[in-house]
């Protein structure tokens, strides 16, 4: 998909690198090493906003009259577009089912997309994005792209450069642009590091793929962890994890909510769903880590309020 000299310039790109720190009271809930990398902190407070910088670069430098681009998210695919787009001038239309989160909503609108509301879920405002592209000429971008990976895979790059010797990562997958970029940096580099992902118990597409060793759809993705709800894996995506994944847990939203309040006890930052999910699913295999040094990607910290109060306070 790419090389480490991509990947270098890629990172030049993203520019500012995120954290990568250990936290004792987390090390004291799971019995060992740990480490969290922090994409909660960049830019739009998720990871995706590096494979949007990624991929509008090179869009904007080979297709530069490109007349806007066109997409579909649950929220931080569609920020990290938006953030991106605006950054080139190029105008940005995003498509989120109905219902979709409050305030990723608010963030997509003030980086300056036109959000439109479609669907009962991601696939519905997917497809009909996918439609609305066709006759108007916008370019449509996909959820999975090797420019995505690429730009997603720079944290990974961070990450292993600062903790080389991790023996397990969690990764929290949606579409797998983010564990498909940890997979393709820790092989780049050489490394012997297991990469674990982890899905919703209610958005187990990926996780039921892995088992079957092929391609299987859900008719329902209802978590609250929004970030994990895909009903349909991307093909490119599970090929690269099925090769390169150790295994795929599932966690339930109860868990999830608990590894929420875990990482704001302990650490005082604030994950939302898909970003707890890597510490949810260490923490349900917590026996199996004593003596190892282990990786926690928190992939993203936007959480909608009301939805924080309803799920984690309560």
């Amino acid at each position: 998909m790419f090389d480490l000299t991509e990947l270098e310039r890629a990172h030049a790109i993203v520019g500012q690198a995120t954290p990568a720190r250990g936290w004792p009271l987390l090390a004291e809930r799971l019995g060992t090493q740990v480490i969290v990398k922090h994409e909660n902190h960049t830019p739009i407070g998720a990871f995706k906003v590096r494979g949007g910088l990624v991929y509008l670069e090179r869009l904007k430098r080979e297709r530069p009259n490109t007349p806007g681009i066109i997409s579909a998210t649950r929220g931080n695919h569609g920020q990290s577009l938006a953030f991106a787009a605006n950054r080139h001038g190029v105008p940005a239309v995003i498509y989120v089912p109905r219902g979709n989160s409050v305030e990723k909503n608010r963030a997509m609108k003030a980086f300056g997309a036109e959000l439109v509301e479609h669907g009962e879920d991601f696939q519905a405002a997917a497809e009909e994005a996918q439609r609305r592209a066709q006759f108007t000429g916008l370019h449509m971008v996909p959820s999975f792209h090797p420019d995505l990976v690429l730009g997603v895979a720079t944290y990974a790059l961070e990450l292993f450069r600062t903790a080389p010797d991790l023996d397990v990562l969690y990764v929290p997958i949606g579409q797998g642009s983010g564990i498909s970029g940890c997979i393709m940096a820790r092989d780049l580099l050489g490394l012997k590091t297991e990469i674990v992902g982890v899905q919703s118990t209610e958005a187990p597409s990926y996780a039921l793929s892995f088992a079957a060793g092929k391609v299987v759809t859900t008719k329902t993705s209802n978590t609250l962890a929004d970030g994990m709800a895909t009903r349909i894996p991307d093909a490119d995506a599970f090929a690269l994890i099925r090769k390169g994944a150790a295994r795929i847990v599932q966690v339930s939203d109860d868990e999830v909510a608990a590894a929420i309040r875990a990482y704001w006890t302990d650490t005082h930052n604030l994950a939302e769903g898909a970003g707890a999910a890597a510490l949810a699913a260490a923490l349900q295999e917590k026996t199996k880590l004593s003596g190892k040094r282990v990786g926690l990607v928190l992939s993203g910290g936007n959480i909608d309020f009301d939805l924080f109060k309803q799920w984690v306070v309560a």
